[in-house]
């Protein structure tokens, strides 16, 4: 088989002070970071739509980037062309995973028994192509929101028979999940939401959702899928309103639907900003819950209000990233890509300048994360900012053994209190920047 990506090498760790194009300057994925390589605290993951099948449609105008491989769209052979081109970049960029959508690895049939048959035949030699290399399934997913049927959403449907068609497709994605050894499974509700309340139950199809989700995992456990369920949040876009806003309501409605021993939470960043919060707050809330399972590292453009799903370059974001993650000790899941090349960004090398600028991104994140922990002023201040509750009436307060009729009393002892102590956002802000540049 000839080589698709040619006169591209494998890509290699140069250094901060590199200057070639095509090379990690941060990413050195044997230093040890907090007692760990740099690998195993990033498993990066290449998710297969944007990356194998995204050329750069938008709205106004046809692709500018051919992903092709050489074969011609729409057949089973340009899906094995994807497979090769795939395994290809992931080798040369050293990324050990992949994310998939059910109809990124095949054309969608007519007949879903025939798209069934394709997706055995691709998967097969996928497992081929993981048995020669090594590179392994972080997650997969089935697609429920592109095609029209989908148009009012899957689990929240208002027709019966699309609501069985998405039970298809998710059984199906599981099955390939089980398959390709995949150590998770996601919900990404494209369209699980509203236009309009006007023509909305809303009540009946967040309870749809949630029987959906049940029998999913139902299944999933009794063909010996182990790994976790995640539901990606996202506040808007394709719907006005979808019904996973961000991670606190996503969390709520794992909670009241019995579903929060299955799942956890695959954190997307662009999606926290659309809600309306940093990155970091909805990283954060997942993991304070127990439940940050996994991350879409990717950002948006803070100029546009749309799921842009650029490839990240900013090291303060990623440094809040990966401060959470190293806090919560680590994910169960991984770093997916989702994130594709600007549409001028149409070039074979753009695909791999994207990757190495995501990659060193994160591991530029990480250098630094753990060096503010290990700094340990901002741990300090938050720890000494509560120590009032450490003794007398706050770890009364804390230990559940004070009344309200107590505290009133306390408080008419006391008179007025004192002002909290300055919470010095200004100096904790320097703190970080002092980290992060020098």
């Amino acid at each position: 088989m000839s080589e698709i990506f040619e006169n591209i090498g494998k890509i290699q760790y140069e250094g901060a002070d590199g200057k070639h194009a095509l090379a990690f300057h941060y990413y050195d994925k044997e230093r040890v970071i907090m007692g760990k390589p740099m690998r195993e605290h990033l498993p990066f993951a290449m998710a297969w739509w944007h990356n194998l099948c995204a050329t750069g449609v938008d709205m106004f105008g046809r692709g500018s980037a051919d992903k092709s491989f050489g074969a011609r769209e729409g057949t089973m052979e340009h899906a094995r062309a994807k497979v090769d081109a795939g395994f290809e970049f992931m080798e040369k960029l050293g990324i050990e995973y992949f994310c998939f959508h059910d109809v990124d690895l095949v054309p969608e049939a007519d007949d879903i028994r025939e798209t069934n048959r394709r997706l055995d035949e691709i998967s097969d030699y996928m497992l081929e192509k993981m048995k020669e290399t090594g590179i392994k399934c972080l997650w997969g997913t089935a697609n429920m929101f592109g095609n029209p049927r989908f148009m009012n959403g899957a689990g929240s449907t208002n027709s019966a028979d699309v609501y069985c068609f998405a039970a298809a497709q998710i059984k199906k994605a599981l099955d390939l999940t089980v398959k390709l050894g995949g150590r998770g499974y996601v919900f990404w509700g494209g369209r699980e939401g509203y236009e309009t309340l006007l023509n909305t139950d809303v009540k009946f199809e967040q309870e749809n959702i949630a029987r959906l989700m049940r029998m999913a995992v139902a299944y999933a456990r009794s063909i010996g899928f182990t790994g976790d369920f995640y539901i990606e949040p996202k506040p808007k876009e394709p719907m006005k309103h979808q019904y996973d806003f961000d991670a606190a309501t996503a969390i709520g409605f794992l909670r009241q639907y019995g579903l929060e021993k299955d799942f956890k939470l695959n954190i997307e960043a662009n999606h926290a900003t659309l809600a309306g919060h940093t990155f970091q707050h909805d990283l954060r809330i997942s993991a304070i819950n127990g439940m940050l399972g996994s991350i879409d590292a990717n950002q948006g453009d803070c100029l546009l209000g749309w799921d842009t799903d650029e490839f990240p370059f900013n090291v303060y974001e990623s440094t809040m990233c990966m401060y959470e993650v190293l806090k919560n000790g680590g994910i169960t899941g991984g770093f997916n890509f989702d994130a594709k090349t600007r549409r001028p960004s149409y070039t074979k090398e753009d695909m791999f300048a994207g990757y190495i600028l995501g990659m060193d991104t994160f591991a530029l994140g990480l250098i630094k994360a753990a060096e503010l922990i290990e700094d340990g002023r901002i741990d300090d201040f938050v720890r000494e900012r509560y120590l009032s509750y450490q003794s007398g009436i706050g770890a009364k307060i804390v230990s559940g053994g004070a009344s309200l009729a107590e505290l009133a009393a306390y408080a008419e002892k006391m008179g007025a209190p004192k002002l909290p102590g300055s919470g010095r956002q200004e100096y904790l802000e320097g703190v970080v920047n002092q980290i992060l540049f020098r």
